[in-house]
């Protein structure tokens, strides 16, 4: 998949308001422009006026994955989200992938926590049971461990790639986990960093 920063904020946007404030859903461009720029709850805070975004919903209309929703009489057009629908996800998959495309990468704690309001996991098991089935379908990356932290971050992949691609632990991407291999992973981590640095310094 390869959408774009603003299509992937714009459909978070849309999966995010269809969840917590079904009332005031579908989104006007107006709404949908406050919703993208708001400066809570986003990673990273953004400034998109009207036209970017509604430029983005026509991108993604061709994707299928969100389309008009005025009705008859409606004042203001109104725009709904499609891609739970198109990719046939679960409430649990389209809800850790929402926040994943408005917070960026994310620990299975973290998601557990800022999923509260959009679907409500019994247990942290769960988030992850979840996450493997989103990696699965190659919707969302596994990222190594990074030193000093003790839980695996994850990002969604619906942009094609992850900022910190560098950081994927492909090897990790089942659940039986190794310890050699994570040794390994550590350390293809630390001589990816070490070469960055060396490119940087010119050397």
């Amino acid at each position: 998949m390869d959408a774009d920063p603003v299509e992937i904020r714009v459909l978070g946007c849309l999966i995010e308001k269809q969840r917590t404030t079904p009332d005031t859903y579908p989104l006007t461009l107006n709404s949908l422009r406050l919703a993208c720029n708001q400066a809570t709850n986003r990673e990273p805070v953004v400034e998109y006026d009207e036209e970017v975004i509604r430029e983005a919903l026509q991108r993604l209309w061709r994707r299928e994955w969100a389309r008009l929703a005025s009705g008859q009489g409606s004042r203001s057009v109104k725009y709904r989200q499609l891609m739970q629908e198109t990719l046939g996800l679960a409430d649990d998959e389209i809800s850790v992938l929402c926040v994943l495309m408005l917070r960026g990468p994310q620990t299975p704690g973290e998601l557990k926590q800022r999923t509260d309001r959009l679907h409500q996991f019994g247990e942290l098991a769960a988030v992850e049971e979840t996450l493997e089935r989103l990696i699965g379908r190659n919707l969302v990356a596994r990222l190594a461990r990074r030193p000093g932290r003790k839980e695996e971050r994850y990002a969604q992949l619906l942009g094609g790639a992850v900022d910190d691609a560098a950081e994927i632990d492909v090897s990790r991407s089942v659940l039986a986990r190794d310890p050699l291999e994570e040794r390994i992973a550590a350390l293809e981590v630390e001589v990816a960093a070490l070469r960055a640095a060396l490119t940087d310094l010119g050397l």
